[in-house]
């Protein structure tokens, strides 16, 4: 398995890219085949850990889906990844339906659910996304789990749930359109330009916030995914 890891790691670090770690798929999960007829029995998620994979997509000299710039990446190099470690692939953007990476994440990394409804990294606070998984045809042994509590539960006052200046987010989680209608008028430019008050709010992970480039990025992609 450790050599399997290092080849993984291999692949994945010139992407920007890191293994968060790994679980094995009980029956009656939701999970993909490989080649369409063999099971995982691992399925090793894949993402970065703050802005690590900007420099890497931003310089990529190939052509990108003008449409859907990063997922055209992602799916380009993981693809190329998991043909030469022999393994398949899957992508949160694949669908519907689609994959159930939230859960899939929660199993297989330290991470948590937050007021906001991302999941929430005790080190990297929101600054960080899963990009992907790879399905091993076998089962590698169970990853030593990193004991925490969510940051979420130290944290009193909630300062997320209070930042954005339209009140999207509440008991019910996110109000989609009232966050996109506040993103398409003028008043929203600031949001558009800056982030997400709500996100930039918390305190956790300071250290990894995405730079101001990566982060106008998602946000357009972000408006532009919900227009019909």
């Amino acid at each position: 398995m450790q050599r399997g890891l290092s080849a993984v790691r291999a692949a994945l670090t010139p992407l920007g890219l890191v293994e968060r770690g790994w679980f094995w798929p009980k029956a009656g999960d939701q999970v993909p085949l490989i080649d369409g007829v063999l099971r995982p029995g691992t399925i090793l998620l894949v993402g970065h850990l703050g802005g690590t994979l900007w420099d890497p997509f931003r310089n990529d000299p190939d052509p990108a889906d003008p449409v859907h710039p990063l997922d055209h990446w992602t799916r380009s190099h993981l693809s190329r990844v998991a043909a030469a470690l022999g393994v398949g692939v899957c992508f949160p953007f694949d669908g519907p339906p689609f994959w159930p990476f939230p859960t899939w994440a929660k199993r297989a990394d330290s991470v948590f659910d937050s007021p906001l409804g991302l999941l929430i990294h005790p080190r990297h606070g929101l600054w960080h996304a899963y990009r992907g998984a790879l399905l091993l045809p076998h089962r590698w042994p169970a990853p030593v789990r990193r004991s925490s509590p969510s940051p979420c539960v130290r944290c009193a006052d909630r300062p997320c749930l209070t930042a954005c200046p339209v009140t999207a987010f509440g008991p019910g989680g996110l109000r989609l359109e009232r966050c996109l209608w506040h993103l398409r008028a003028e008043t929203g430019r600031e949001c558009l330009d800056q982030g997400c008050r709500a996100r930039a709010a918390c305190p956790v992970g300071r250290e990894s916030i995405y730079s101001l480039e990566q982060i106008r990025f998602h946000m357009r992609a972000f408006v532009e995914s919900r227009i019909s």
